[in-house]
């Protein structure tokens, strides 16, 4: 399982940076939606529509998408409604514990959820979504490592068992390291991020580490109500496609407000 996990995510990364950095935009664009559209299929099978239902789900959600990408001034209205869900709504909804919920409410909560952040992704500049991205990324390995390690107290039991405080805190940890990093590294961002500036551009990282555990906790909340392990089996050792984006959701958009609010893209 491990070697097969490993293999896909490489795969994956690989497959990845070659359409980012070799699709023109518009393509760029039409990957994204597309990638959207079978989050929202799962999303809708999560939620147990039938799979017709499901499968035009999935279409509305690509197309909202690929025609919001045609309008790049509405990025930050798009992601303002979005952070609005992942810093207010969706940490009340972990908290009160999942309860069942009309199918109407939870479609319109899945196009929250996957549109913001997949038109987030086609407006951040190539460079900064991959710095993006890798935030994500970091942050779920050190929260893994130290999880592992170290974990002892749960931080969502009766959502996501295998959760622990002390994953969180390594998971911070590495993000503000690479933060550092990057700013150090990046000649734009370390022009910018300069004396006091640094207080709140460690803080917007932490919130993002924060959001991504936030997103991460809905989707498996969400597979648990559904009674499942997986999101789907599309990529072999990871499950669905949200089981990979889930952290990604919920971080996307906000990093696009924070980064706009730098005068970074």
């Amino acid at each position: 399982m491990f070697l097969t996990r490993t293999l896909t995510a490489a795969v994956l990364l690989a497959a990845f940076i070659a359409v980012l950095f070799w699709l023109d935009r518009g393509q760029f664009a039409i990957a994204v939606s597309l990638v959207v559209g079978i989050g929202g299929y799962e999303w809708a099978r999560l939620i147990k529509t039938r799979q017709n239902l499901a499968a035009a789900y999935g279409a509305v959600c690509a197309g909202l998408c690929s025609a919001l990408a045609l309008a790049p001034w509405m990025a930050p209205w798009v992601c303002g409604a979005g952070a609005v869900f992942w810093i207010g709504a969706a940490p009340y909804f972990l908290a009160r514990g999942f309860r069942p919920t009309p199918v109407t409410a939870a479609m319109a909560v899945g196009v929250v959820v996957l549109v913001p952040a997949g038109l987030a992704m086609i407006v951040l500049p190539p460079k900064q979504l991959l710095m993006v991205l890798g935030l994500i990324w970091i942050s779920d390995t050190g929260a893994y490592l130290a999880g592992r390690a170290f974990g002892r107290r749960k931080l969502a039991p009766s959502i996501s068992p295998g959760k622990t405080w002390e994953g969180v805190a390594g998971g911070a940890i590495g993000c503000v390291i690479y933060a550092i990093i990057w700013a150090f590294c990046d000649a734009d961002l370390r022009a910018r991020v300069q004396g006091n500036v640094w207080i709140p551009f460690l803080a917007g990282t932490l919130l993002l580490c924060a959001l991504g555990v936030v997103g991460d906790l809905l989707e498996s909340g969400l597979k648990r109500q559904a009674g499942v392990k997986d999101s789907g089996k599309l990529l072999p050792g990871h499950g669905g496609v949200l089981d990979r984006i889930d952290s990604a959701t919920a971080t996307l958009p906000v990093a696009l407000l924070l980064m706009l609010a730098m005068g970074a893209t």
